[in-house]
């Protein structure tokens, strides 16, 4: 009876132990979780934020570009009207000169002005670095998503592994687990391109 129950006694000793590093392995997987489900909302915020500032200032940018356009044609008329009446006045052709003078400076300004970064040019790189930085934060998001399910059914199969002493269910857990911790890594990184995610 005493060997009975040392044996007993030993079984229930290493079920404990079993059940503590099971519970050790959940809280491993509830911290990944976290720091993925901040990834996650980072990445959905970053995603966002890039999107408004892109079209800010793409906004921007064509309310510049239709500033050009108008001075454009203000400039076309007062080069023909220069041009169609000779006997304007010595005044009026300076005038006029000094018009077209301004014009062109303005016209210059508004498609490259490297001092300000506000020329149509730097707007243009601007707002197509803003779409590139919104368009990795779009693809790094789904990664998130999944990597945040399968840590979740992973947490689920180690809990159910604990009341039902099954191995099975352990090892699917630790499968399940590991491509939670993939996903998690690859929407920091995107090392890997999976297709039907993003």
């Amino acid at each position: 009876m005493a060997f009975d129950d040392l044996i007993d006694r030993d079984a229930s000793e290493s079920q404990r132990t079993r059940d503590r590093w099971i519970g050790v392995y959940i809280g491993v997987l509830a911290v990944i979780l976290a720091v993925c489900s901040l990834g996650g909302g980072n990445a959905a915020k970053e995603a966002t934020l890039k999107n408004i500032e892109a079209a800010n200032t793409w906004a921007f940018f064509q309310a510049k570009n239709l500033r050009r356009h108008v001075l454009r044609t203000q400039l076309d008329e007062l080069e023909l009207v220069s041009l169609a009446d000779p006997a304007l006045s010595p005044e009026a052709k300076s005038a006029i000169a000094a018009k077209v003078a301004s014009y062109r400076e303005q016209d210059k300004i508004l498609t490259s002005d490297p001092k300000s970064g506000e020329g149509l040019d730097e707007l243009f790189h601007r707002g197509k670095a803003l779409e590139a930085e919104r368009d990795i934060a779009i693809r790094k998001d789904p990664y998130f998503d999944y990597g945040q399910a399968l840590l979740q059914i992973a947490i689920v199969l180690a809990s159910v592994a604990i009341i039902s002493g099954g191995t099975a269910v352990l090892v699917a857990s630790g499968f399940v687990g590991l491509l939670g911790v993939v996903m998690t890594v690859n929407g920091f990184t995107l090392l890997l391109d999976i297709p039907f995610l993003g």
